[in-house]
């Protein structure tokens, strides 16, 4: 299996290659440039023309190219032209806020979904079963800006329970206990909005799957040999039924760790999907290549994770 890990990583290269050259291109077609929003009535053009050549923006396209892979190669990935700081600190600093808040989405979802899908699973067409199905199309059919701007009037500005802006509170001394808190305490109401509408995928899969399953013909052999229901479910259904949702695990761990627009926008938290609209509004080309870059990568490494998780769950599915 190892073997082939190794070739998928190797075959990842020329697939990052291709890819910053598409991401290098587009962010070339983008209207303006970082000076462009320098220029007002009183700005002296040669000035912004100085630094325009100061910063080789007007090289030739394949030269800017060039320069700016072979920085990547040795892990620069530039400096920010709005935060005039590198561009891998600001995206360390906003990629660990958003590390922790998928970290406890992830965890939130699978603990709210898995049990729902298993319960509907079990007894479908029964009122739970309508009731959870029920969920799962109002969860999938609400927008992810509706659901976080309702849960943060509700529970933010209406009831007080959590806080509305920020990571961390500004006084927590950090290192402490109330600063580590703090850092809790922001991520709940963000992480369970991003578990929410993150729940339909996986309580329709395992609903269905583990539906399929109690008429295969293992189940019945199970049950005809005076297996209790409970070990029926817990041994053998539920094992298969996650096979479909192992398959999604990468994916969904990866796609959150890029962040989300809407649900860091409208909570104030400052991660990635944040950084990245913050980015394209203001033209920080340095800042929108290196995270679109990033972006790839972790969808790449996303499919191959998943296909790591699959061949751990069912053991009969080996990578070769």
């Amino acid at each position: 299996m190892w073997k082939t890990v190794l070739r998928r990583v190797v075959i990842m290269i020329p697939q990052l290659f291709v890819l910053s050259l598409l991401v290098f291109i587009l962010a070339k077609f983008m209207p303006g440039d970082p000076f462009t929003g320098l220029i007002t009535p009183e700005t002296d053009p040669a000035r912004i023309e100085e630094l325009r050549e100061r910063a080789g923006l007007n090289d030739p396209w394949y030269m800017q190219y060039a320069r700016w892979v072979g920085n990547l190669v040795q892990g620069d990935l530039g400096t920010s032209y709005r935060f005039k700081q590198p561009v891998e600190d600001i995206i360390g600093e906003k990629g660990l806020n958003t590390l922790w808040l998928s970290l406890l989405s992830v965890i939130l979802l699978y603990l709210i979904a898995i049990p729902l899908g298993m319960l509907a699973g079990r007894y479908n067409n029964s009122k739970l079963d309508k009731a959870i199905v029920l969920y799962s199309f109002i969860s999938y059919a609400i927008p992810t800006f509706v659901l976080a701007l309702l849960f943060l009037f509700l529970f933010g500005y209406t009831l007080h329970w959590f806080p509305t802006i920020g990571s961390v509170d500004v006084s927590a001394v950090p290192g402490s206990f109330d600063w580590y808190w703090s850092k809790i305490y922001h991520l709940i109401l963000p992480a369970i909005t991003f578990a929410i509408l993150g729940t339909t995928g996986v309580i329709q899969y395992l609903r269905s799957e583990i539906i399929d399953a109690k008429s295969l013909d293992y189940v019945r052999t199970a049950r005809s040999k005076g297996i209790p229901m409970k070990k029926v479910y817990s041994k053998h259904i539920f094992r298969n039924s996650l096979l479909p949702i192992a398959a999604f695990l990468g994916f969904t761990i990866t796609g959150l760790l890029g962040g989300s627009i809407f649900i860091e926008t409208i909570f104030g938290y400052p991660g990635m999907g944040q950084l990245f609209i913050t980015s394209i509004l203001s033209r920080d080309y340095s800042v929108i290549t290196a995270l679109v870059m990033l972006y790839g990568f972790l969808t790449l490494l996303g499919s191959l994770l998943s296909d790591i998780i699959m061949s751990i769950v069912d053991p009969r599915i080996r990578i070769e």
